[in-house]
C-alpha cells in the first residue's frame, strides 16, 4: 500500500482540483484582431432580427428577407417593386449579394466601426462595404412596436 501524504490539501500533478476549488486564472493575451474589428449591437432585439435577415439571406429566400427588412410604411406594391428588382432585374444578383453581405457584417459586427442611436428605437451602422472596400456604408434601423425594419 502507498504512503498517506503528510499535506492532504494537495493534488498530485496533473489532477483536476475539487469541483469547490476556485478556478484556475490564466493571463490573457488581450482581445484578439476580429475582437478589436467587431463592434454588434447591445439590443438583443436588434440582433435577433439581424440574425433572422442573415439566415433568410443564407437561404436565399429573397422573399421572406424582403418581407423582414423594408420598412413597415412601404405599400405592397412598392415591395413587390423593391422584391423584383432583387429578383428579376439586370443587376438583380449584384444587388442581392452586396445587400446580404452587408447585413450579415451588421450581424456578425465584423468591422463595424461605431453605431449611433439609442438601439431601442432606432440604430445606425456605420462600416466597410464587404465587396467594395472603398465604400464606407450606413445602414439605419428603427424599431416601431417592437418590430426592427431598415429606414428607407
Amino acid at each position: 500500500m502507498g504512503k498517506k501524504s503528510r499535506r492532504p490539501n494537495k493534488a498530485a500533478p496533473g489532477a483536476k482540483p475539487p469541483s469547490d476549488a476556485p478556478d484556475a486564472a490564466y493571463p490573457s493575451d488581450g482581445p484578439s484582431e476580429e475582437e478589436l474589428n467587431s463592434l454588434q449591437t447591445s439590443s438583443p432585439s436588434l440582433q435577433a432580427k439581424l440574425d433572422l435577415l442573415t439566415d433568410l439571406a443564407l437561404a436565399n429566400d429573397r422573399g421572406g428577407f424582403v418581407n423582414q427588412f423594408v420598412p413597415l410604411d412601404l405599400t405592397a406594391s412598392d415591395i413587390a417593386g423593391y422584391l423584383q428588382d432583387l429578383t428579376t432585374a439586370p443587376e438583380a444578383d449584384g444587388q442581392w449579394k452586396n445587400l446580404i453581405s452587408e447585413i450579415a457584417v451588421i450581424a456578425a459586427g465584423r468591422g463595424v466601426k461605431k453605431i449611433e442611436g439609442d438601439q431601442v428605437k432606432n440604430a445606425v451602422f456605420f462600416f466597410q462595404n464587404p465587396i467594395f472596400k472603398e465604400c464606407d456604408r450606413e445602414v439605419s434601423f428603427n424599431c416601431t412596436n417592437g418590430e426592427w425594419r431598415a429606414e428607407g
